[in-house]
This record gives C-alpha cells, sequence and structure tokens, in this order.
C-alpha cells in the first residue's frame, strides 16, 4: 500500500511539474530570428563597386551582388522606404568617407541586439498576445534607422549603429544637422530600445488616417517600449516636449485631423519650435495620460496595441478617454474630440 501511495505522489509531482514547465514555456516568446547576411552581401557589393568608376557598372554590381541575393527583409526595406539600386549606387558614390567610417559600426549591429530577448519576454508580459516577428538588419540609403513591414522588423544599420565618430562632412548641410543630433543619441546603445519600439509595430493594427492617428501610432511604440524597458529614446523632443507642453498641444491640435504630417514625425523640423518628431511627444502623452486613468494598466497596454488605426473615430476616442485634450474645434470634416 506504501509503495502505491509513493507511486501515486510521484505521479502527481510529474504532473504538476510538467504542467508547470509547459505554462511557463507558453509564456516565453521564442529567442526572436534575427537576420544580419545582408549587411555581409552589401558590404561585398560595396567593395566591388568602388572598384569601377562607370555607374551603370555600379548599378549591375548592387543589383546582382546585393539586391538580388537580399532577404525577405532586405525586399520589405526597400518597399517601405522607396529604395532603388539608384538610391544605393548615389550614396555609394556622394559619401565615401561615411561609408568607410560606418562600416566597422555596422558589422556589430547583431551583438548590439544580442539583449533582445529578455526585452521581448518582458513585453510578452505586458501583452501576452504577442506575435512572433523576424528582425532583419540591413543596410539602406540613409533614410531610415528603423521601421517595420508586417511581421518584419527592418533595422538601417547605416544609420542605426552610429555614433559621433562617424564623418558625416560630405553631407548636405540639412543631413549634417539631422545626423550630428542623431548621432549624438548615441544610436547604436540604444538598439535594443529602437528594436523594441519596432517590435511593437509588428503588432498594431491598420494605417492612420491623419496626424493624429500617426502621432498615437508612434507614442503607442514609445510607452510600451518604455515600460518594457525602463528607458526612452536619448532625443530632444523627449526633454523639449514636457517643458514646452501647452503649446505644443495647441500647436498640434490645429493640424492634427489633416494628413499633413511634416512639421510633427520623421525628422521634419519645419515647425514653431524647431525641434524633431514632436508627434512623438503628443502620441507619447497621449498614451501616459489614457495609462494613468486606466485602473487595469494590463487592459490599457492591449487596448493601446490592438487600437485600430485604420479607424479616425476609434483613434479620437482613444485620445478622448485620455482627457489630453479639454476640446479641439472640428476639422477637415471628421469629428472633432468634444463629441459627446
Amino acid at each position: 500500500m506504501r509503495v502505491r501511495r509513493y507511486f501515486l505522489k510521484a505521479a502527481v509531482s510529474l504532473a504538476l511539474l510538467l504542467f508547470v514547465l509547459s505554462a511557463s514555456a507558453a509564456d516565453t516568446p521564442p529567442s526572436p530570428t534575427i537576420s544580419s547576411v545582408d549587411i555581409t552581401h552589401f558590404w561585398q557589393a560595396y567593395d566591388a563597386a568602388i572598384r569601377v568608376s562607370d555607374p551603370l557598372a555600379q548599378q549591375d554590381i548592387v543589383q546582382r551582388l546585393y539586391i538580388d541575393k537580399g532577404t525577405a527583409g532586405l525586399r520589405a526595406f526597400m518597399e517601405a522606404k522607396g529604395y532603388t539600386v539608384q538610391s544605393y549606387v548615389d550614396a555609394i558614390r556622394s559619401y565615401p568617407r561615411y561609408w568607410a567610417s560606418i562600416r566597422p559600426h555596422t558589422l556589430r549591429a547583431q551583438s548590439a541586439i544580442a539583449a533582445l530577448q529578455p526585452e521581448l519576454v518582458k513585453l510578452k508580459v505586458l501583452y501576452p498576445q504577442l506575435r512572433p516577428a523576424t528582425v532583419y538588419l540591413a543596410i539602406g540609403a540613409l533614410k531610415s534607422g528603423g521601421t517595420t513591414q508586417g511581421d518584419k522588423v527592418l533595422i538601417g544599420a547605416e544609420l542605426a549603429t552610429g555614433d559621433e565618430t562617424v564623418d558625416i562632412g560630405e553631407m548636405t548641410p540639412k543631413m549634417q544637422a539631422w545626423l550630428t543630433g542623431y548621432f549624438r543619441s548615441k544610436p547604436f546603445d540604444n538598439m535594443v530600445l529602437l528594436t523594441v519600439h519596432e517590435f511593437v509595430h509588428t503588432q498594431e493594427h491598420g494605417t492612420a488616417r491623419n496626424l493624429l492617428g500617426q502621432a498615437v501610432y508612434e507614442g503607442v511604440a514609445d510607452f510600451v517600449a518604455e515600460k518594457v524597458t525602463g528607458r526612452k529614446p536619448p532625443l530632444p523632443y523627449v526633454d523639449y516636449g514636457p517643458g514646452n507642453a501647452e503649446a505644443i498641444k495647441a500647436a498640434f491640435a490645429k493640424d492634427m485631423n489633416g494628413e499633413d504630417t511634416s512639421g510633427w514625425l520623421y525628422n521634419d523640423t519645419h515647425n514653431a519650435f524647431g525641434v524633431r518628431d514632436l508627434g512623438y511627444y503628443v502620441g507619447y502623452a497621449i498614451c501616459e495620460a489614457y495609462y494613468r486613468k486606466a485602473l487595469d494598466k494590463r487592459a490599457a497596454i492591449r487596448q493601446m496595441i490592438e487600437l485600430d488605426f485604420s479607424s479616425a473615430h476609434a483613434v479620437e476616442d482613444f485620445v478622448t478617454l485620455s482627457g489630453y485634450f479639454a476640446r479641439v474645434p472640428r476639422q477637415h470634416g471628421l469629428p472633432s474630440l468634444s463629441r459627446p
């Protein structure tokens, strides 16, 4: 009888152990797939291209050795940013000192996001519905350090791995102004934060219809990435926004129902403040206000991530509930945020 009782207890203990282990495995996202082969292919193409002077020959080399051998991530990156073989040849021919100085940084790209997996574990705790995504490290033509397409996180290593040692002296004054501030933020040291931000984008739904929706779309990614990593991007809008909140809010309210994002998003400084990407700050502030008011914080995170950005009404309702705006007049035929 004692023997039978012992084996029964052992069987129950084993079953419980297997249940705990399986539950734990279900809660832990698999290690992300990270591809950096496009970086290797780019430098092979680059070395071959600079050995010839004819632009048409260079196009052929870049096409064969880089684009044709590219991953699904490179194809998505080119589509998302409008890159062509000519984009690459123009960049290669125009900025030889830049490419020489950024090269060793790009070769360390995969090591820069080696700590991504623990952050994705935290993200899954915050958002258990987390879907997998593949991270592609590629070389772009100086338009974007990071973006997404579907379930693909797309990192432009020629920007995202840089720092203040990169030679930008061949650039136009406008590009120098942008890259000086960007590289001062040490993007290489913040690639995990950038990648988590972009990972959040792969979970979001729909395409924003106006500036307000696009700002919230970016704000959700910034806000959730901060909750995961405990860090904000070390960029000017993060510091400037809180100290100028009311003026920014009033200016943003005038533009928010329109489709034009210039002056507010994506490195455009054509605004009254002279600070890039203040739309990110506005979106973050809306999410912060929404989260602060929410009784169920995890549900608030889910509502942010699952917001239907293709619906102006859904975005508007979210913003209304946040309480960020007290009253905003109707513009461009869309309902105002003060709708009853």
